[in-house]
């Protein structure tokens, strides 16, 4: 949509008629993730154009930030995944609706979403889902509960191939209603100008990161499926093949997940990498990790979705290395789709450490003319198709025209 089509706030004219409007917006718990950033940035996008933002979750790290923008937060116990629970929260959203004169429904994960259709379809309300992630089930039981994210009077997917996905999986739910809005990145907070070098130094320092060593980010919670295991063998094989001066810091929020926590740790001591890979948890300052990074690993080994740290990393100017699957060819440009020198990185086959040992050595090789060539192009990348602006307009245009039907 070209800036004829949009108002003074940027976003579609149509927006106009949601002043005043009351959207709930329902995810089980509001910590760090990408549905979770999503839903905190939607709800400042409607704050914005003079609408009531609701939350309904349990808590979180970013309820403060969701405050500060303008959202309302209602705690809500909508994690529960309790039949007899989820029953009683369909009474209690409805009760939650009816007092806030809610408008709209939007749910942003299963268990809360069966919940919240159930009181949309009771109260007569527009009912809108986001598909998140490729939710584990293909079978019985499991596809149909993944189904209720099909099931909204809009469906929206993150990608492209979520939208596939979704067709695949659940074509009889979504019918023709599924849009796809790729999720956005702050292009403000994720700028290279916005990020000075003492946050960039100070988070060098807490990794304990030497001033001539050059970091390998994995920034992803720890969890099997992302890959972590891949990228210690292949800083196994750099570091056998003599690539010189490397740090490896992975920094994620274990989530629980100790047995998880216990195998990285015995993996990297059974590769001697004690001096090289470092875990350093929940990093609050992502701008900063991205500028400190010389590379971003995303070795994911099942499909992204989206893959939300491939696009910052891009925004800030960090060559990327990803695996390529998911919705990676949609967020990361690379041969053979691209001629080399309109990379934005490299996508390397899921699971292949010395495909990705290969990959990020190529990357740490950039002279300063072809790094910063490469930066200028992710920029460019991530500003054409992955702003937060883009995102929150698409989304607040679903709402309306929603609106512009129920009346």
């Amino acid at each position: 949509m070209g800036d004829e089509g949009r108002g003074l706030s940027g976003f579609p004219t149509e927006v106009g008629v949601l002043a005043g409007a009351r959207i709930l917006q329902i995810i089980p718990e509001l910590d760090a993730g990408g549905a979770e950033r999503t839903t905190v940035d939607v709800a400042a996008a409607l704050a914005a154009v003079g609408a009531r933002a609701l939350v309904a979750t349990e808590g979180g790290r970013l309820i403060g930030e969701l405050q500060a923008k303008g959202g309302h937060w209602h705690q809500f116990p909508a994690a529960s995944k309790n039949p007899i629970g989820m029953a009683v929260n369909v009474l209690r959203l409805m009760a939650l609706c009816r007092r806030e004169r809610v408008q709209i429904i939007h749910a942003r994960s299963r268990a809360p979403a069966w919940v919240a259709l159930g009181a949309a379809r009771r109260l007569g309300l527009p009912f809108v889902t986001t598909y998140h992630g490729s939710y584990s089930g293909r079978t019985g039981v499991k596809v149909l509960y993944n189904s209720v994210m099909a099931r909204g009077d809009v469906v929206i997917a993150n990608s492209h191939y979520t939208a596939a996905l979704i067709n695949q999986l659940h074509a009889e739910q979504a019918g023709d209603r599924v849009r796809v809005i790729h999720r956005g990145t702050d292009l403000a907070t994720f700028n290279p100008v916005a990020v000075g070098t003492g946050r960039v130094e100070a988070l060098r320092r807490a990794w304990n990161v030497a001033p001539h060593e050059r970091v390998i980010l994995l920034a992803a919670r720890l969890t099997a499926w992302k890959g972590h295991r891949v990228l210690i063998e292949a800083v196994a094989q750099m570091r056998d093949r003599g690539v010189p001066d490397i740090a490896v810091v992975l920094a994620g929020d274990p989530q629980g997940r100790a047995a998880y926590e216990r195998e990285l740790d015995a993996l990297i001591a059974a590769r001697n990498l004690g001096g090289l890979v470092r875990r350093v948890g929940h990093c609050t300052d992502m701008p900063a990790a991205y500028r400190a990074a010389s590379v971003v690993a995303v070795p994911s080994v099942e499909p992204e979705a989206f893959g939300r740290s491939a696009v910052e990393a891009q925004a800030l100017g960090a060559p990327v290395v990803v695996s390529d699957l998911g919705a990676v060819p949609e967020t990361v440009l690379a041969p053979p789709d691209v001629p080399a020198g309109q990379r934005t990185g490299w996508r390397v086959p899921p699971g292949d450490a010395a495909a990705l040992a290969a990959a990020l050595t190529e990357a740490l090789s950039l002279g300063a003319s072809a790094r910063d060539a490469l930066a200028r192009r992710g920029r460019a990348h991530v500003e054409a198709n992955f702003s937060l602006e883009r995102m929150a307009g698409d989304t607040l245009a679903v709402y309306a025209e929603l609106l512009g039907r129920s009346r």
